[in-house]
C-alpha cells in the first residue's frame, strides 16, 4: 500500500535534482584537492565521482590519473600518491617516499591540499548565492499582504494560535516578511509571538521546549501557511468524474457537505476519502453545482489550484551584479551561521538527533516534486557549504582531520607515524559509515512510522 501510494514521477524528478546537485559539489570538491596537488607537483592517481569498491560504472586514464564513475553513490575521492586515504591503499607506504608524492611536500603545502576543497565549495556557495541573487532578484510577501490569515497546525494551536490568525511579531520585534518564522523560532528562541486576530493584537507565550517539538515536525511541514480560497487553473487528463466535471475558474467551496473555502482544508479532508467518489459544491458564475470526481489512492482529485500570490501583493527586489555580491556573501554566511546553531543545538540537547539527522534520503526529498531552477541552484548552495563546514570538522577520514594532524606536525615538528595515519583513518571511517548508516535507518523508519 505505501508503494501504491507514492508518487513516483516527483520521486523521479526530487531524485534527478538530488544527482545532479550532489554531483556538481563532489567533483568541484575534489577539483579543490586535484588542482592544488598537481599544483605543488603531487601525482594524482585516481579521480572519481562516487566510490568505485570492486569495479567502477566508467572509467578512462589519461596522463597519470585514472578518470572513473563508481557505483556507491556516498561521495568522491581524489587518490593523492604517499598519501593515506578513503582507498586504505598502503603499500606505497612500505617504500622509501618519492619527490610526487604527497608525504614527500612540505607541511604547509599539505594542509593547503587538504583544504583545497573546502575552500572550492564555499567559494561555489558564495558564486551560487550571488547569482540567483542577481538573476531572480529577491521575491517577498509582506506580512500585511497577507488577506485571508494562516493555516495554523497542531503544534501552532498549541501556543493558543487560531484558524486565520497572521503573525505580526516575535518579542515584539515586528516581522516584516513571511516566510521565516519556524527557523525564527528554533534559532532565536523567543519567548513571546505577537499575533493579528481581527481587529484585536493578542500576546501569545511561547513555552520552553517548544522549539524542539517544532524542529521534530518541521519534516511534515511549516507550522503555518498562507490560506487561500480554491479556484481552478487547469484540470489533469487523470481525473476521474461521474457526475459533471471541474473547468478553470471553478470555486471549490465544499467536500461531501463539508465546507473546504481555503486550499488546506481541501487538502487536509480529501486524504480521508482515498480510492472513493466524492462530491464536490463547486461555485461557477453565479451558480452554485455539483461534481462528483474520484479521490485517487494518492489522496488526488486531479486539479491544480491557482497561485496564492493570485490574491496576495509580493514585492520583488532586483540587483545589480555589484549589487548582489555582498548579499551573495551575506546569504553565505548566514546559512553557515543557522547550519553551526543547528549542531549546537544537538549538542546542548535544545534538538533530538533522532529529528534532525538524515540520509541521502532526506536530503533528496528537500528538492521539490517539480523541477524548479531557482530551488535548485538554492539548496545546492546552502549544501555546498553545509558540506565545506562538515568536511572541516576535526574528524579522522574527513579533511578536517588530515588538517588537524598536519597542524600538529606544524606546531610540534613531530609527524604523525603512518601507521598512526591508518588506524586513524580506520577510525574515522568506520565512525561515518556508522553515522551514515544510523542517518539511512532513521529515514526509513520515518517512511514506515
Amino acid at each position: 500500500m505505501i508503494v501504491l501510494a507514492i508518487d513516483w514521477v516527483s520521486v523521479g524528478v526530487k531524485a534527478a535534482q538530488f544527482i545532479l546537485s550532489f554531483s556538481i559539489l563532489v567533483i568541484l570538491h575534489e577539483l579543490g584537492h586535484f588542482v592544488t596537488a598537481k599544483w605543488f607537483g603531487c601525482r594524482v592517481e585516481k579521480f572519481y565521482l562516487f566510490f568505485d569498491p570492486f569495479f567502477s560504472l566508467w572509467k578512462k586514464k589519461k596522463g597519470e590519473t585514472e578518470y572513473g564513475l563508481g557505483w556507491v553513490p556516498f561521495g568522491g575521492y581524489v587518490k593523492i600518491s604517499g598519501m593515506i586515504d578513503e582507498s586504505m591503499d598502503t603499500d606505497q607506504m612500505k617504500h622509501p617516499a618519492q619527490p610526487w608524492e604527497f608525504r614527500s611536500k612540505p607541511a604547509w603545502q599539505r594542509l593547503i591540499i587538504m583544504l583545497g576543497g573546502v575552500v572550492v565549495n564555499v567559494i561555489l556557495a558564495i558564486i551560487i548565492f550571488i547569482g540567483i541573487t542577481w538573476y531572480y532578484g529577491e521575491e517577498q510577501l509582506p506580512v500585511k499582504n497577507i488577506p485571508f490569515g494562516l493555516h495554523t497546525d497542531s503544534l501552532a494551536r498549541s501556543i493558543g494560535m487560531q484558524e486565520g490568525d497572521n503573525v505580526i511579531a516575535l518579542d515584539n520585534q515586528p516581522i516584516t516578511y513571511f516566510g521565516t518564522l519556524d527557523a525564527d523560532i528554533i534559532f532565536k528562541k523567543p519567548a513571546t509571538i505577537q499575533i493579528q486576530r481581527g481587529d484585536s493584537v493578542i500576546d501569545l507565550q511561547i513555552p520552553e521546549g517548544f522549539s524542539k517539538k517544532l524542529m521534530a515536525q518541521r519534516r511534515v511541514g511549516s507550522m503555518v501557511s498562507v490560506r487561500f480560497p480554491i479556484f481552478v487553473d487547469s484540470v489533469s487528463k487523470e481525473a476521474v468524474f461521474t457526475v459533471d466535471r471541474l473547468q478553470k475558474g471553478d470555486q471549490i467551496i465544499a467536500l461531501n457537505g463539508k465546507p473546504t473555502l481555503y486550499y488546506k482544508d481541501l487538502t487536509l479532508l480529501k486524504d480521508q476519502y482515498k480510492d472513493s467518489i466524492v462530491q464536490l459544491a463547486v461555485v461557477r458564475g453565479t451558480d452554485t453545482v455539483a461534481v462528483r470526481v474520484l479521490v485517487n489512492s494518492r489522496g488526488a482529485i486531479g486539479f491544480f489550484p491557482q497561485q496564492p500570490f493570485r490574491y496576495m501583493k509580493t514585492i520583488t527586489s532586483n540587483y545589480t551584479l555589484l549589487q548582489a555580491i555582498p548579499l551573495g556573501f551575506q546569504h553565505t554566511w548566514e546559512t553557515l551561521g543557522r547550519y553551526i546553531t543547528g549542531i549546537k543545538q544537538l549538542f546542548t540537547g535544545e534538538a533530538a538527533v533522532k529529528d534532525s539527522l538524515g540520509s541521502v534520503i532526506s536530503i533528496g526529498n528537500t528538492f521539490p516534486g517539480v523541477w524548479d531552477w531557482e530551488r535548485f541552484w538554492t539548496l545546492t548552495g546552502i549544501f555546498s557549504i553545509i558540506l565545506a563546514f562538515m568536511n572541516v570538522l576535526p574528524i579522522p577520514a574527513l579533511d578536517g582531520g588530515h588538517a588537524l594532524f598536519t597542524l600538529y606536525e606544524m606546531i610540534t615538528r613531530k609527524k604523525p607515524s603512518d601507521k598512526f595515519m591508518e588506524y586513524a583513518q580506520i577510525v574515522g571511517f568506520v565512525l561515518l559509515i556508522s553515522l551514515m548508516a544510523y542517518a539511512l535507518g532513521l529515514d526509513v523508519w520515518r517512511i514506515f512510522k
